[in-house]
């Protein structure tokens, strides 16, 4: 079975679990990481999402995503971030439909279909597999319980209350931050399946 490398991941990480998963948590430091293998990159996106202006990322934080669509397009895999990262047009990611120099393309879902309890749309970047070629996806429908963000308040930005209608709780961090297991257990079968890119990304030429 190839192995995968998830980089960027929690301490406490679902990914742990899983047979032929090379985990590099902050313990680690992905930015060690030797290459060699098809990656699942989940690099941090505060600095890189709406609320961007708001965030306090820590130092150099923000290169982090840079360095992981380099990864990606090196040696395959996929990227996971919020849709509307602004990594897509900082690095001239493809938006859906589109395919870039690399291959590579622009897969949006929802994490709620793969059991988390918000609806969490999300953009994966995937490079080394056509869609035509991707496994199966997994489908269990999230209850949608808690929200991210802005989301669920009324017009002048203020909270809606328990019991009234639109309400959900907000997501702890940790919930926020851990992939559901049914997703990273497909995102590692999907970067499994990759094969390396026969073109390196321009920083490496």
């Amino acid at each position: 079975m190839k192995l995968v490398s998830v980089l960027f991941a929690r301490a406490d990480s679902n990914y742990k679990k899983f047979q032929n998963c090379d985990v590099w948590d902050a313990q680690r430091d992905a930015l060690q990481w030797p290459g060699g293998t098809p990656v699942v990159a989940h690099p941090p996106c505060r600095a890189w999402g709406q609320l961007s202006h708001m965030a306090k990322p820590r130092d150099n934080e923000k290169e982090l995503a840079l360095w992981a669509v380099d990864r990606v397009r090196e040696f395959g895999g996929v990227l996971e971030h919020p849709k509307q990262s602004k990594l897509w047009p900082a690095k001239k990611l493809p938006l859906p439909n589109e395919v870039d120099d690399f291959g590579g393309w622009t897969l949006p879902i929802f994490q709620c279909n793969f059991g988390h309890t918000a609806e969490k749309p999300t953009y994966l970047y995937v490079v080394g597999i056509s869609p035509e070629s991707m496994p199966p996806m997994p489908i269990s429908q999230g209850a949608e319980a808690c929200i991210i963000g802005s989301h669920g308040r009324r017009t002048d930005g203020s909270r809606l209350s328990p019991g009234e209608y639109g309400y959900r709780k907000s997501c702890l961090r940790p919930d926020r931050e851990h992939t559901p297991p049914l997703l990273a257990a497909w995102l590692v079968e999907v970067a499994r399946q990759c094969v390396k890119p026969s073109k390196p990304p321009l920083e490496a030429i």
